[in-house]
């Protein structure tokens, strides 16, 4: 099985040598998400990053063809569990009726001072 990029020309820039959603057999899988948005820029607060978050999530998922229907499962880092509320409250606003597996964990910092960050798993066959 290979492991191939995908192009995703709505995800917003990445900061290392990584794609930010590659295709392994029937699998998609995404690098974490955080509030950047296409122009480099990162949200404020938790609220605003959380949004754009979900959104680049939504945008990486329809250049890969997928929904959030065929997300599997997702995890959600957290540099405060003190804001899980407001985050598991936009998360499921975003994903509907579709209910992923999810792991949430606390950590001490995450990339460009981002206080979320949100990576999934998707299964969808090629």
């Amino acid at each position: 099985m290979s492991v191939d990029p995908i192009p995703t020309p709505s995800a917003p820039p990445v900061a290392g040598p990584y794609s930010p959603a590659v295709r392994a057999g029937d699998w998609i899988v995404m690098a974490g998400q955080v509030g950047i948005n296409a122009t480099g820029t990162m949200a404020d607060g938790i609220e605003g990053q959380t949004r754009q978050i979900l959104a680049n999530i939504g945008a990486v998922l329809g250049d890969c063809g997928a929904s959030w229907a065929d997300v599997a499962k997702t995890t959600i880092f957290l540099t405060d569990l003190g804001n899980f509320s407001t985050v598991n409250a936009l998360y499921s606003e975003a994903i509907g009726p579709n209910r992923p597996a999810r792991s949430t964990v606390g950590v001490a910092a995450l990339p460009a001072g981002a206080v979320v960050e949100i990576e999934c798993w998707v299964y969808r066959p090629a």
